[in-house]
């Protein structure tokens, strides 16, 4: 009972924190991390142990599999070469560097433990650096390499920290060992991820019911994550498996109403999900920083400066050479895909944020070892990951927004927009050769038939202007006069539903079937 009240206090707290972020306009993740920060510091509060295996299990499937599911395959494969050079190599390369500097840092340091330190800072957080950038406009490519990023970086860093994890654990590592078995548990979970997406793939194309739908959304990364440890393989990659897949064939097999209310469930979840981690994490603080005393106290303090300087410079090490190397050592590629301008590669170094992904691996270190002794070093690990964390998001974060401005780095939106436009006449226009199939359909009433009609032929003329030129303003039919038009209109519908139930002439389930088709009007119009 405890523990639930706890839970309940650490949502109100994490509900508080956002909604103070929406008011001064300021991106959620610099805030809770400084919420993290104050319950670890506050007086009075109490210690709150969680299962560090739990915390794993609870909080990772959900996470991995929703970046899997919203990754484009076809950006992925397109941007491939960087992607895996930055979600791969770059990992491995902070992991490396990371680990070296806490070991020379920190006096008695296991190298297993500094391992494990290493990966659990090295990948950064895309969703915490799009915080800080949701309302300029980044570069499509750029966009598309952070987040393929993202999703890559996670199930690498899981990968390395795991293997570093359970060679503290067990005090025993052969690289030899650990390569051979990383092909052989990342193959397996890859099959197992695929295999599950296919049977929940079959599964959701004979179901159309939003509730049930949307439960399986929600279990699908712990669907495919228990089998694959079950039998020994990376439930990690088997999530990003399921995801990428159901993220490309969904579209064939989700109904409109279920995606509708998929997005929201999602975004509630994954809000809760990453705020809550903040917050756990600095409950898990506090117990370290009240032993800060002496040596300990600054040799933390020391370790977490040069770990964090480490993480920061170390990945324009990376991303300097990944960038340019691979060009001027073939021809092809730079034919393919030529020299980029140097602020490109500045952008993305610096948009290397921590967040949520590293707060949850420190909190899933074990506390003991197979032998029973405390964990060497977890303390440690869970105090510098929230310092890179602490000083990645608020220093780098609120600097990225200038930066971009300083430098130029700016997208148009001009590829974005045809496409959309593309697509749009594409879909108008097959809707009209449908029409004209069904003309002669026993069921079509003529006045039906006319109004579509005309509604369809008036889409498609005005999105033709747009494509070749001739009309300029917004893509879709409706001015912006004609938007708000249409919002007060609805507004006023609104009014008067609610003047008839109050009045009793209709009753509550009356008024919310009607209700609900005046919101969707108005989500399409939030859209347009």
């Amino acid at each position: 009972m405890h523990n639930f009240e706890t839970v309940l206090a650490l949502l109100v707290g994490v509900t508080f924190l956002a909604l103070v972020a929406r008011r001064l306009d300021v991106p959620t993740p610099a805030l809770l991390v400084v919420g993290g920060l104050l319950v670890a510091l506050l007086p009075g509060l109490p210690v709150v142990q969680f299962d560090p295996q739990l915390v794993f299990l609870v909080f990772i499937p959900p996470l991995l599999f929703r970046a899997s599911l919203l990754s484009s395959y076809r950006d992925v494969r397109a941007n491939l070469r960087p992607i895996l050079l930055l979600g791969v190599g770059h990992v491995l390369f902070i992991t490396l560097a990371a680990a070296w500097v806490a070991r020379l840092a920190i006096p008695g340091l296991p190298w297993a433990s500094a391992f494990a330190l290493g990966a659990v800072v090295s990948p950064p957080d895309v969703a915490a650096a799009t915080a800080f950038l949701r309302r300029l406009p980044l570069p499509r490519r750029l966009v598309i390499i952070l987040e393929g990023e993202s999703m890559i970086n996670d199930a690498a860093a899981i990968v390395a920290y795991r293997m570093a994890v359970a060679a503290a654990v067990t005090g025993g590592f052969s690289l030899m060992t650990a390569s051979l078995r990383f092909l052989y548990v990342g193959a397996g979970g890859i099959v197992v991820g695929l295999a599950v997406a296919r049977l929940l793939a079959e599964l959701r194309r004979h179901i159309h019911d939003p509730e049930v739908e949307n439960t399986i959304s929600l279990l699908t990364g712990y669907a495919a994550y228990l089998p694959a440890e079950h039998l020994g393989v990376s439930g990690i990659l088997a999530v990003v498996a399921t995801g990428l897949y159901l993220g490309r064939v969904g579209p064939r097999v989700v109904a409109a109403d279920t995606r509708v209310q998929n997005s929201g469930m999602w975004d509630v979840v994954v809000f809760v999900l990453e705020g809550l981690i903040f917050i756990i994490t600095g409950l898990g603080l506090r117990p370290i920083l009240a032993g800060w005393s002496g040596p300990f106290a600054r040799d933390l303090v020391w370790g977490a400066v040069l770990v964090t300087l480490t993480v920061i410079v170390a990945r324009f090490v990376w991303v300097f050479p990944a960038t340019y190397l691979p060009r001027f050592l073939s021809a092809r590629v730079r034919k393919r895909d030529p020299y980029p301008s140097w602020r490109l590669p500045v952008v993305v170094s610096w948009a290397g944020l921590r967040g949520a992904d590293s707060l949850v691996l420190a909190a899933a270190i074990p506390t003991l070892t197979a032998t029973g002794a405390p964990f060497p070093g977890r303390d440690v690990i869970i105090a510098i990951t929230f310092a890179v964390i602490l000083v990645t998001l608020l220093g780098q974060g609120f600097s990225l927004a200038p930066l971009l401005r300083w430098l130029g780095v700016r997208e148009t939106g001009e590829q974005d927009e045809r496409e959309e436009i593309g697509a749009r006449l594409r879909t108008a226009e097959a809707a009209l050769a449908r029409l004209e199939e069904l003309t002669h359909e026993s069921w079509m009433h003529p006045d039906a038939l006319a109004h579509t009609r005309d509604r369809y032929r008036y889409r498609a003329r005005h999105l033709r202007g747009h494509a070749d030129g001739t009309l300029d303003g917004p893509l879709e039919a409706k001015s912006e006069a004609h938007t708000r038009l249409a919002r007060e209109l609805l507004a006023a519908e609104r009014r008067e539903l609610l003047r008839l139930r109050d009045e009793g002439t209709i009753g509550d389930a009356v008024m919310r079937r009607v209700q609900r088709e005046l919101d969707y009007e108005e989500l399409l119009l939030h859209h347009e």
